[in-house]
């Protein structure tokens, strides 16, 4: 049924696993669909080869590829889902997205998380810290990118980052640009997010283990004497769509040609790990019903993970039958 007129309802993105064979032509094409089917934003992985297939995949630079969508789109919102601090100073960070969200016209979002994928450090030779230590390092990442944007020369002086004076210009367009913080961690990253985010971001969680995570976060916020209605919360959800049954496993086996671990397991098997997982999975109407459950927990923005990236049908299928029933007028 049609939400009344009126009636809250939550923005839906798209979001590409941006190391899975994504090439320029490709993501052109993303690009383009995601305005011209009408969803509010697009956003990508940061990584630097395939995690579900062979290495010989595309794999596009993030920020290189963000200057194209700033160019090619008007309307969409965009950003990393999320930028790890192990691969690039924050200096650096600070100022390739303040440059992009000029260059869009203030539609940047910068995600950041702490990193977690050994096998990319160890290929690239990037050094892999105790996690203690990256979760140490986003939280001085995010005041070293935020003091970069703030009015005024910027110092700061932690244990692994230090400004001296230190100029950024061009300032972003929006004041602040928003920060999203990436995961669940309960100790580290929820209290990151309640110190300094503009928005958090849950990913593989059904309502409960959301509201959980939500108690949390809203806990972190009374300690540092935060209002939690000022940070925005969003859900990086993957899903399975189709019309019928039949259309719902042929989803699914465009998948597996994606995603290694899909390939030679028994379906119902399967889709009943994935909805565990926090998945979206069902028909338009279904799909209708659980993000409506999602929002009326407390989310206002869902990313749908659409692992195969060069699925344009499934897109097409989202904007028509799912995209009017929930996103924001």
């Amino acid at each position: 049924m049609p939400r009344p007129e009126g009636e809250a309802a939550v923005d839906l993105g798209v979001m590409i696993e941006g190391q899975e064979d994504l090439n320029w032509d490709l993501w052109r094409r993303i690009i383009n669909a995601t305005e011209d089917l009408g969803f509010e934003s697009l956003w990508r992985s940061d990584h630097f080869f395939s995690l579900s297939g062979p290495r010989s995949r595309d794999a596009l630079e993030t920020f290189l590829s963000f200057v194209l969508v700033a160019e090619q789109s008007s309307r969409i919102r965009f950003g990393p889902l999320v930028s790890s601090m192990t691969f690039r100073h924050p200096s650096l960070l600070a100022r390739m997205a303040a440059q992009i969200d000029r260059l869009s016209g203030g539609r940047f979002v910068l995600g950041m998380g702490a990193g977690w994928n050994v096998r990319e450090h160890e290929a690239f030779g990037l050094p892999f810290p105790s996690l203690r230590e990256r979760m140490d390092r986003l939280e001085e990442g995010v005041q070293v990118v935020q003091a970069l944007w703030a009015d005024g020369p910027a110092s700061f002086a932690g244990t692994h980052f230090r400004l001296e004076g230190a100029e950024c210009f061009p300032k972003p367009l929006q004041r602040p640009l928003p920060v999203l913080i990436g995961g669940g961690g309960e100790k580290r990253t929820l209290r990151i997010a309640a110190r300094y985010a503009q928005e958090w971001n849950g990913v593989g969680l059904d309502v409960d283990g959301y509201l959980r995570k939500r108690a949390i976060l809203e806990a972190h916020c009374a300690a540092v004497g935060r209002d939690p209605g000022t940070i925005r919360h969003s859900q990086m959800a993957a899903f399975v769509i189709g019309r019928d049954v039949a259309g719902q496993r042929a989803h699914l086996a465009r998948l597996a040609e994606k995603l290694a671990a899909f390939q030679g397991r028994d379906p119902e098997t399967l889709l009943h790990s994935l909805r565990d997982r926090g998945w979206l999975i069902g028909t338009p109407g279904e799909l209708v019903d659980e993000i409506g459950r999602r929002e009326e927990a407390g989310l206002s923005r869902v990313m749908l993970q659409h692992h195969a990236n060069d699925d344009f049908a499934s897109l097409e299928l989202l904007a028509a039958e799912v995209l009017p029933q929930v996103q924001r007028g």
